[in-house]
């Protein structure tokens, strides 16, 4: 079955993921903006960063056969750095227009402070001006509730904001319900250890159902498995799902979302 991975931090992995992904039956991946490992110290560092994944990370992926697209911001980690986050936001818009930029992403909150609060706002105020969609990223803590809460009060509060043209990332158990009671798209990170686990995820779809849920890997510098997705696949199979909603999950939910870029040629 052909997957989708919506969200996968490829500057973080190998090229043989690459091609374990292909032989898995990926077809699509987008990359949203992340933290390096480290804080960046300042805009120029951004400016390549966009440059890789706007132009390198493209060109990677097609070797492989896999379309690759991107989300472009200042993650929430270094959010907290005002200052260096403007300068950032300030470099954006010169790359909205590149071919494989799906919008904003993955903005969001990490330790809910108010200056991450801001500096999403910031964010915001850039996507509702440039008609761009956006990915928002939610807390890896124990008040990730909390967080999530402060993030659809801040998207609710802006009256340009269409739930429809926004995915909340992360969600969980405790968090699915505020995406998709107020119109947001969701998605499941699928980790080994850490936040859903592919049976965790299964049992979140069959809670709340297929409508406006996709799933991922993160694929990113901590613990994670390139081919989360796959496992979900195999996971909904083993309880007895059907190939039609499996594939809505895996695919047909992501492209949907996907098609109401400003850049989707398809």
């Amino acid at each position: 079955m052909n997957y989708i991975d919506p969200h996968i931090h490829m500057i973080s992995r190998t090229t043989d993921d690459y091609q374990r992904m292909v032989f898995a039956g990926c077809a699509a991946i987008s990359e949203p903006a992340f933290w390096a490992g480290f804080d960046r110290g300042t805009a120029g560092g951004f400016r390549d960063y966009f440059r890789h994944l706007t132009e390198v990370e493209p060109r990677r992926a097609a070797l492989y056969g896999i379309k690759h697209y991107c989300w472009l911001c200042i993650n929430a980690k270094e959010a907290e750095n005002v200052a260096l986050s403007r300068e950032v936001i300030k470099l954006i818009p010169e790359f909205l227009k590149m071919s494989n930029v799906l919008g904003i992403g993955e903005i969001g909150l990490n330790k809910n402070t108010a200056n991450e609060a801001t500096i999403f706002q910031e964010h915001l105020d850039l996507a509702m001006k440039t008609d761009e969609l956006v990915l928002i990223h939610t807390p890896h803590l124990e008040d990730k509730y909390k967080g999530t809460r402060m993030i659809v009060d801040m998207l609710r509060n802006d009256k340009r904001v269409k739930p429809h043209r926004v995915c909340i990332d992360h969600v969980e158990e405790h968090t699915v319900r505020l995406a998709l009671d107020h119109g947001f798209w969701c998605g499941m990170t699928l980790y080994p250890i850490t936040k859903c686990t592919p049976s965790r995820s299964a049992d979140i779809l069959e809670m709340v159902g297929p409508e406006r849920v996709m799933v991922n890997s993160a694929g990113d510098w901590g613990h994670s498995d390139p081919l989360a997705v796959p496992a979900l696949i195999q996971e909904m199979k083993r309880r007895g799902h059907s190939e039609d909603t499996i594939g809505r999950v895996v695919y047909r939910n992501p492209l949907e979302f996907w098609k109401q870029s400003n850049n989707w040629r398809g």
